[in-house]
């Protein structure tokens, strides 16, 4: 993706610095292993590449909050959400354990937010009872609730080095069709125990988000996702449309559906502009 890079440690500590300064209240982490399994046990050790990120910067930047991904794509080495049966399908009771114990090491590393990813059925509640044993009842789950299976992940599978090598996610993942499900998944959520449920992706799911706030009291974010930014870097690059003037024309739209946070890959730009 133009402009977004795999950071180390070190690299990431000095991006965060600078995300600060320019007045960005929170960031959102995505780790990628230096060795994949099929289990992901990167996600889940004390000492993984997550786990370790959030203790620099927490150390380096402690008025940032810090948001974790919670799942297992990246971490695995055949690229789903989760553990796999021996047909090659996703095992979602199998999974909830995992998905349980990778939040709470996030938890004990410093991370204020953890956002499950996954699409798993009962992982929200899975996780709330992790962090509640753990003693960290008040760290909120902000839950990836209303996740499409989309064409606008393409660029950040790339970047994460998670696309799948068979099959795909969508027996997990939502229908781009259907609408009503998204709400019945997010008062799912809701009943779990989230604290902030999200849409995902945004720019072509405003319906849902404008449904989502008006169905639910709680906050509600969205992800302006790889593809929606993607796709405006490469025509502001061929001189088809102001880049800046459609960024925040996007991010604006989004906000006027109804999100009271939106995860982008645009902030700092939008940061900069809003600044002039």
């Amino acid at each position: 993706m133009p402009g977004v890079f795999q950071l180390s440690v070190e690299n990431l500590v000095k991006e965060v610095k600078e995300v600060e300064s320019l007045g960005i209240p929170a960031i959102l982490l995505f780790g990628i292993p230096a060795k994949k399994d099929p289990l992901g046990k990167d996600a889940y050790s004390d000492r993984g590449i997550i786990q370790t990120a959030v203790r620099a910067i927490k150390d380096a930047v402690p008025g940032i909050l810090v948001i974790t991904d919670v799942c297992f794509c990246e971490y695995t080495d055949h690229g789903h959400c989760g553990i796999l049966t021996k047909d090659g399908d996703v095992d979602n009771d199998a999974t909830l354990a995992i998905l349980a114990q990778s939040a709470a090491t996030h938890a004990r590393a410093g991370a204020d937010v953890v956002a499950p990813s996954d699409m798993m059925d009962g992982r929200v509640a899975a996780i709330r009872e992790a962090l509640d044993k753990e003693g960290f009842a008040g760290v909120p789950i902000m839950s990836y609730a209303a996740k499409y299976a989309s064409g606008f992940y393409g660029p950040f599978r790339d970047a994460a080095e998670s696309t799948p090598k068979s099959g795909d996610r969508r027996s997990y993942q939502m229908d781009p069709p259907n609408a009503r499900e998204a709400l019945r998944e997010v008062a799912l959520d809701v009943q779990e125990g989230a604290d902030i449920v999200m849409v995902k992706p945004a720019l072509a799911y405003l319906d849902i988000i404008c449904r989502v706030r008006e169905a639910f009291d709680l906050p509600v974010a969205a992800y302006n996702v790889s593809g929606e930014y993607s796709i405006v870097k490469a025509a502001a690059k061929l001189g088809w449309v102001d880049g800046d003037r459609l960024t925040m024309e996007i991010l604006t739209a989004i906000k006027r559906a109804g999100a009271d946070l939106i995860l982008t890959y645009s902030a700092k730009e939008a940061a900069r502009i809003l600044a002039r």
